[in-house]
């Protein structure tokens, strides 16, 4: 059985292909975490480079050093803006975390998040914990896995331009995980100010009554309780924009 020749051509493609998708597998949420062994990143992106390489249409890429380098940090940076979009959809949801511990009176109760190696709001990482189960629970990986193979459709290899429409598009993206927050924790965010009007209403009326000492553990309990109730909101949200998701890359593949 004659075996195919290999060519050069082929294996330039071929570590072009494992640039981006090693790129988009270590930078997408939940697999591209630090804590997912590197074993594990790269032996999934040779996989999937395996899969897709007979079936991605491609040209020879230039000759030259210089050429080569530039088309490698193409993409390498088209594996970083994919994974970069998943990522605000994480971001806004810790943000709203944030917001509402800042609220609950745990501005200075942090955590160590391993994911990004700073220092979280406890109810941030709680929140984020909620976004990763509902992430997998609606297959938000296979978006991700069906974003690779649809980047080489619509982006094929040495294709890849830079402009300012996809800059603007980035910044509107970014600009976006802001409303995620905003959607995510507006119910407990007015529950609570609710909350804290009552208590300064009370402390007019009832000077008596130390609101700083009573304030903190209700305040603490309506929150936790709105975290709660809010539960299947927070779901029916999250999984409405993991949806949407696929239109957004789309919008960045065309654009690039």
């Amino acid at each position: 059985m004659h075996m195919p020749e290999i060519t050069e051509a082929d294996i330039e493609i071929f570590i072009l292909m494992f640039l981006r998708v090693s790129a988009i597998v270590g930078t997408m949420p939940i697999l591209g975490n630090r804590n997912v062994p590197v074993r594990v990143k790269g032996g999934m992106s040779l996989v999937i480079v395996l899969l897709l390489f007979p079936v991605t249409a491609f040209h020879p890429p230039g000759s030259g050093v210089l050429p080569l380098i530039l088309q490698m940090a193409g993409e390498v940076i088209i594996g970083i803006i994919i994974g970069f979009a998943g990522k605000l959809v994480f971001a806004g949801v810790q943000l709203a975390g944030q917001l509402a511990g800042f609220q609950m009176g745990f501005a200075i109760v942090n955590v160590f998040d391993p994911v990004t190696s700073a220092q979280v709001s406890i109810v941030a990482q709680l929140q984020y914990l909620f976004a990763m189960l509902v992430f997998l629970a609606i297959d938000g990986h296979h978006l991700f896995l069906y974003a690779i193979a649809e980047s080489y459709r619509m982006v094929p290899p040495l294709d890849f331009r830079f402009s300012g429409e996809l800059m603007q598009t980035l910044v509107h993206m970014s600009r976006d995980m802001f409303v995620v927050a905003v959607r995510m924790g507006a119910p407990v965010f007015v529950t609570l100010l609710m909350v804290s009007l009552g208590f300064g209403l009370i402390a007019r009326t009832v000077p008596q009554i130390n609101i700083l000492i009573v304030g903190f553990p209700i305040k603490i309990a309506v929150g936790l309780l709105g975290i709660v109730l809010t539960l299947p909101i927070f779901s029916r949200i999250l999984g409405n924009i993991i949806m949407d998701f696929g239109d957004m890359l789309r919008l960045l593949f065309r654009v690039m």
